[in-house]
């Protein structure tokens, strides 16, 4: 006797520094979680973006189960690499281990609209996403706005960029330019260095996407024992975020409207930072409602292909 085969879907959520993917029921029930590294083309390339799509849904997969829906958010998709979207899919079909998975609608988008879905099940507001890398998306009446997401050298509201001035105002601290940081003293624990130039070789022999957002950790520790230097550092990046914000706010013309911000990533486990980017942001939007999703970002990807499919 043939056993019938259940229905599922897969959604995924890719970053800088790692992709989700998880195998949901009908019913939007996670069943199976996996997780690879990054799928950002501009840091890997897009082969090994897809070696690790391909890795990733290969783990999440089991036998006889059909999968109805696979939806992506993968990083800058939308305003750096909307021409890779088709290539992407072209190789994904290609690749034979997980051709059954992807006999049902495949859908690629930017992570920024799975990661608003995680938070709302609103159609229109507003997401800044802000971990290695920093991109804010506005949804409005069928029209989109953006800010940043222009990659590494420019996205000034991510770890990256705190990293970016920690290991500066380290370097003037070394050479007497500033006054001295405990941030120093708390990277070399971290890195499990002794000397500058053991720290020097130890940066740029790895790739510095990898290696420099690690250091916003120790910002924010440094911060919350009264560092003086650690608290600018935050402060200017928040700053940047509601520069950000306040740009696709005015875009959209949400200024005198109710609608979420979803804030989603790493950087806003600094409470400096997710208290002067509310208050900022609130400024300008005072009906502004801040979110802080309580699902990994990955459950937008399940809740939009459960729409698709509907």
């Amino acid at each position: 006797m043939r056993i019938k085969a259940k229905k599922y879907v897969i959604g995924v959520d890719g970053g800088g520094s790692k992709t989700t993917a998880v195998l949901a029921t009908l019913e939007g029930k996670i069943i199976k979680r996996a997780e690879v590294g990054s799928s950002q083309i501009r840091n890997i390339g897009l082969k090994k973006v897809v070696d690790n799509l391909v890795l990733v849904l290969e783990k999440v997969s089991l036998k006889n189960k059909e999968v109805l829906s696979v939806f992506m958010g993968l990083p800058a998709m939308e305003e750096e690499f909307k021409s890779n979207r088709e290539k992407i899919k072209k190789e994904l079909l290609k690749r034979k281990k997980i051709l059954s998975i992807l006999k049902g609608k495949l859908t690629i988008v930017s992570d920024q609209l799975v990661g608003f879905r995680s938070g709302t099940d609103n159609k229109e507001g507003i997401v800044l996403v802000a971990g290695s890398g920093c991109a804010i998306l506005g949804l409005k009446k069928g029209k989109e706005a953006r800010a940043d997401g222009w990659g590494y050298l420019s996205e000034m509201g991510s770890s990256f960029r705190i990293g970016q001035k920690a290991l500066q105002e380290v370097f003037k601290g070394v050479d007497g330019r500033s006054s001295k940081t405990i941030i120093t003293n708390l990277i070399f624990k971290e890195l499990k260095v002794k000397n500058k130039e053991s720290l020097i070789n130890l940066i740029y022999s790895n790739n510095p996407t990898d290696i420099i957002p690690l250091f916003s950790a120790s910002v924010d520790m440094a911060a919350r024992k009264n560092d003086k230097v650690a608290k600018k550092i935050l402060q200017e990046v928040a700053d940047d975020l509601v520069c950000s914000a306040v740009a696709v706010i005015r875009k959209l013309n949400f200024k005198n409207e109710d609608f979420p911000v979803v804030l989603i990533g790493s950087v806003f486990s600094s409470k400096i930072i997710l208290d002067r980017v509310k208050k900022g942001i609130k400024k300008t939007a005072f009906k502004a409602k801040f979110i802080r999703p309580k699902e990994e970002p990955v459950v937008g990807a399940v809740k939009l292909a459960l729409e698709q499919i509907k």
